[in-house]
């Protein structure tokens, strides 16, 4: 039986199916996880390594390169990435793209052995290597706790409570603090006091380091019990760190800790990591979710939540919202159904205006009914709805009516030919059944290489390929199905009443008439033809040239960071006072609702496209938020001239937040070599071309200024007379200055660490360095250090050391002026040819990062399958028509749609990026799907025994309606997209290549088909 007689027979199958799909589908989208960015595992890892006092050469050659090579060994590495930096080495290992995230935990199991077997090849004094693996935790709602008036510990308490409640949140993955200070418990020993009591520095620090620390002190046994032994002395305060009592010179004679030094509790001098918020210290919850969660759900949970524990709030505390991805994406899902809704209205206006009011209400039911079934297969297989899965739901609609159009279509003409409606379906039916699903696969084929792509691209895009896979097959099965069953309650099954049967033809009017009109003349004149196609189609090639390239258009989200960079070897605490009269000026400007600050590194990663900057002193980040989004742009203007203006010694970054891939810079030119010195007079050169050339900003590179520092000359032959070592030189002066380790004190599940240093009155500044006391023990006694040092030097040397594949590598960065009408991509075509015209030395290599890079990667994986998938496309096309000369006819009409996509990115002026890509993939498989349709009808009317040349005429022109209509509600569904700045591209190359590549396909298809097949001309006007 043929399957639209069997829906349309059997009614209650029919109503059961759609009541599936209407009530289904409603659940399901009101059930589907909502997020920003698709899921995605970001493939690396960071090796943090402390080497305590090493120059950064000294960590990269001892360290790093150890490190290096032992990660390098691993088959899965696909990049390292390493900062050499004073005391620190980070290494950000890469996997390749190819591993998805189900083989990462054992990939990162074995980077630790691997690790953590060369730990012992490393030098004394490294630290314990750390391994990384939540580097690309995304935390998706950022909150700012603050508390003008309250200390830094009453803060943290309160903090602490909300993050233990909020884990408790169903849907909240983790939870993770940043901005927090770490707490010590300072021994500040009086050198005087010391010197006058004649006490060994050495032995109180042994004391300390060894009163508290855990020992097994054995077991004995009692009859038949076996118990453990338990000393006392442990301390259980920090008071009673001063009843340590010390040795003194005298045998006799105690001394109390507390003699010589004053003990209390605090919190480090030198901050590694401190955020604000609108000029109030802060500390931040960071908050991930748990995978395949409904954030917007998630996001009401935790207001809830922590509205339920406000009562526990201290007046004066406020907890702020500095991200909130729930509020973006829920903003983000109702846009996009305000897009869905008007496209479906439009698409029904459309019908109805053209194909009447019962065929446009069908129509658009049919619509209606695919979508929601289109919800049901994604609760099913696990996709969100988020950017991209949104992405494929707009680009899938315009083609979601092209099989019910058809079928529609076919069902009319049946009818003014006296069919019934239960005939004309079975016949339209079974015509086209095979070529629509052959058109339909094709359609959804020519996305595969996207989806199906094993490394990273597929990751990202797979739900691409997945929801129009499901959406488009879905709307062949409701053409055959639910589409002849509701036409037959829409149009009754009586014949339609036309007169003479036989001679009523339903291609009649002005429109039609003037269609023939232009058909015949373009078959006629055939050669004529196709060289004016052809001669458009090469403009439009040359026109692309002109075309604006952008890999990713920037979010709308109101949010603008600035990067802010001081001179290299900038204390941190000098970097968050210049940061707070930063912080001072914005808050000054209309239109900015908070601004907030992360001051040695960036903030932690609130977005999957955000990179947070590694670990740097002098380094800050502002995230300023404005009041809506016209706004950003004037606001960054402003701030920017005027914090240039005020601070002239830093470097500045205005960057809005990133829909695609996050670079340091979009700009990014490497250059790896062995020498220090040459790679900075390679720099130079490099920036020089850069700063010349209008347009470009931020103009910097990653080894930074060469810093100073202070190297005591130790005078080895003198202090080994007074017994004095290299290390108890370096003792004396990290304790003097910064303060020294001297052990642990255990409170709880916290360690704190014991540091010693000297009192505030005593604690020396450079001028007072040669003043300064050591002991001596072959003297027994104290001695000017300037007995033990010769004298003291100042010398330069490079702060950072940056390696890439175990090379040393420096990097210099520019970015596109946002005040410029200049795209990255336009500013690297003219810097490109004057820098890599440079001559390097041998041994020295020039690279490309940044934008550049990142398009490039993307474009060979997406090129690298798509021959295959075209492949497959017309291998399938081959099949559907037995044929190679009649799938040659269809293919030839796609790249006509390059016409109209040149024509329609330089008319409205938008740049070709990732989402155009796309487009132009979508639109391949619309004119692939028409081309199909044609020619089976063409087969069929040739079939039925009519002259070659009046079939081809003949089935083009019944074509005309189902082709328009599928194009105009596609190119009219697409309009409410044009304002949205992330799908505007891709509206602009369906709107105006398939509109473009509809008409030409009408006309030229025909042509190219009779010219393939040397059919000779007759005039229409003769049959």
């Amino acid at each position: 039986m043929n399957i639209a007689s069997y829906f349309v027979k059997n009614t209650i199958i029919s109503w059961m199916f759609t009541l599936i799909l209407l009530v289904g589908g409603v659940m399901s989208f009101l059930g589907l996880g909502q997020l920003e960015d698709p899921p995605f595992t970001i493939k690396d890892a960071v090796v943090v390594t402390l080497y305590p006092g090493a120059t950064a050469t000294e960590v990269e050659e001892e360290v790093t390169y150890p490190i290096e090579k032992a990660i390098q060994a691993l088959p899965y590495v696909d990049e390292i990435v390493s900062v050499s930096t004073s005391g620190m080495s980070q290494i950000t290992v890469s996997i390749k793209d190819t591993n998805g995230p189900e083989v990462l935990p054992q990939i990162w199991d074995e980077l630790r052995r691997k690790v953590g077997d060369m730990v012992y090849q490393l030098p004394p004094g490294v630290q314990t290597p750390l391994v990384n693996d939540d580097f690309g935790d995304v935390y998706g709602v950022m909150l700012m706790a603050t508390g003008d008036g309250y200390s830094y510990q009453e803060l943290l308490d309160y903090v602490d409570y909300v993050k233990r409640e909020l884990e408790l949140v169903p849907g909240v993955g983790k939870v993770t603090l940043a901005g927090q200070q770490d707490e010590q418990v300072f021994i500040e020993v009086s050198l005087n006091k010391l010197a006058a009591f004649q006490l060994d520095p050495s032995l109180v620090t042994s004391l300390l380091d060894s009163q508290n620390m855990v020992v097994d002190s054995g077991n004995i046994r009692i009859d038949n019990e076996n118990l453990k032994m338990r000393p006392t002395g442990t301390f259980d305060s920090v008071e009673k760190l001063g009843d340590l009592i010390i040795p003194g010179a005298s045998k006799d004679k105690q001394i109390f800790l507390k003699d010589v030094a004053t003990i209390h509790r605090g919190y480090q001098d030198i901050p590694n990591h401190l955020v604000s918020f609108n000029q109030s210290q802060a500390i931040n919850l960071g908050l991930a979710f748990a995978d395949g969660v409904n954030v917007v759900e998630v996001g009401k949970a935790v207001n809830a939540k922590l509205a339920d524990i406000d009562y526990a709030r201290p007046a004066g505390m406020h907890m702020e919202v500095m991200y909130n991805q729930p509020l973006e994406v829920d903003k983000s899902v109702q846009d996009f159904v305000m897009n869905l809704l008007a496209a479906v209205v439009i698409v029904i206006i459309v019908l109805l205006i053209f194909m009447g009011v019962k065929s446009g209400v069908l129509i658009g039911l049919i619509l209606f009914l695919t979508c929601l079934g289109t919800f049901i297969l994604m609760k099913q297989a696990g996709i969100e709805l988020q950017r991209i899965s949104l992405g494929a739901l707009i680009i899938a609609l315009g083609m979601l009516v092209d099989n019910a159009i058809v079928v529609v279509e076919g069902i009319l003409i049946g009818r003014q030919k006296g069919q019934t409606t239960l005939e004309s379906a079975k016949n339209i039916v079974g015509q086209t059944m095979w070529p629509l699903l052959g058109a339909t696969i094709i359609a959804v084929t020519a996305f595969a290489p996207i989806g199906l792509s094993p490394d990273s691209t597929g990751e990202y895009a797979g739900s691409l390929f997945w929801v129009l896979l499901f959406s488009l097959i879905l709307s062949w099965v409701t053409a055959i199905t639910l589409t002849p069953f509701f036409a037959k309650l829409f149009f009754g099954d009586k014949a339609h009443k036309s007169g003479d049967v036989e001679q009523a033809d339903p291609y009649k009017g002005a429109f039609f008439n003037g269609y023939k009109a232009l058909l015949d003349l373009c078959m006629r004149f055939r050669w004529a033809a196709i060289l004016c196609v052809v001669i458009a189609f090469a403009i439009s090639i040359v026109g692309f040239s002109y075309v604006k390239q952008s890999f990713f258009p920037s979010s709308t989200t109101p949010i603008f960071l600035v990067d802010v960079w001081l001179p290299e070897g900038t204390d941190i605490r000098a970097t968050q006072s210049t940061i707070e009269d930063m912080e001072d000026i914005a808050t000054k400007i209309e239109d900015i609702e908070f601004v907030s600050s992360s001051v040695g590194k960036g903030f932690q990663r609130f977005m999957l496209t955000y990179e947070p900057q590694k670990s740097y002193a002098a380094y800050a980040q502002l995230a300023i938020r404005t009041s809506e989004f016209n706004t950003l742009e004037p606001v960054m203007k402003t701030y920017r001239r005027q914090i240039e203006a005020e601070f002239p010694q830093a470097q500045f970054k205005f960057k809005r937040l990133e829909n695609g891939p996050s670079t340091d810079a979009k700009i990014e030119a490497r250059i790896q070599g062995a020498d220090p010195d040459k790679l900075r007079e390679i720099a130079v050169e490099v920036m020089s071309i850069l700063n010349n050339t209008p347009g470009t900003v931020n103009v910097r590179h990653d080894w930074r200024e060469r810093s100073k520092f202070i190297e005591p000359q130790f005078n080895e032959l003198q202090a080994r007379r007074l017994g004095i070592t290299k290390t108890d030189v370096e003792n004396t002066l990290n304790q003097a200055f910064a303060g020294l380790k001297v052990g642990l004190y255990r409170e709880g599940t916290h360690l704190l660490p014991i540091i010693s240093r000297l009192p505030d009155e005593e604690r020396v500044d450079i001028n007072s360095l040669d003043s300064l006391r050591i002991w001596s023990p072959a003297l027994a006694t104290y001695v000017p250090l300037q007995q033990a040092v010769s004298g003291f030097e100042v010398k330069f040397e490079d702060p950072i050391i940056q390696r890439r594949d175990r090379k040393r590598t420096l990097t210099v960065f520019a970015d596109a002026d946002f005040e410029y009408d200049i795209l990255p991509s336009e500013l690297f075509e003219k810097i490109r040819p004057q820098v890599e015209a440079i001559e390097l030395p041998h041994g020295y290599e020039l690279s490309w990062g940044g934008e550049h890079e990142s398009s490039t990667d993307a474009g060979n994986a997406l090129f690298a399958s798509l021959p295959m998938g075209f492949a497959v496309m017309f291998l399938i096309t081959v099949m559907l028509f037995n044929s190679i000369r009649k799938p040659l006819v269809i293919w030839c009409s796609v790249p006509l749609a390059m016409i109209g996509i040149t024509l329609g990115l330089l008319v409205m002026g938008t740049p070709f990026g990732f989402m155009a890509l796309l487009a132009m993939l979508s639109l391949s498989g619309m004119l692939l799907k028409n081309g199909i349709v044609l020619l089976d009808q063409i087969n069929i009317d040739i079939a039925e025994g009519k002259e070659p040349f009046q079939a081809v005429f003949e089935s083009t022109v019944s074509r005309v309606r189902p082709v328009c209509m599928a194009a105009i509600t596609t190119i009219l569904g697409m309009l409410p997209l044009v304002t949205d700045a992330f799908f505007e591209s891709m509206a602009a190359v369906i709107m105006f290549g398939l509109g473009v590549a509809t008409i030409l396909t009408l006309l030229i298809v025909p042509v190219i088909y009779i010219i393939f097949f040397r059919i000779p001309y007759r005039s229409y006007k003769t049959f």
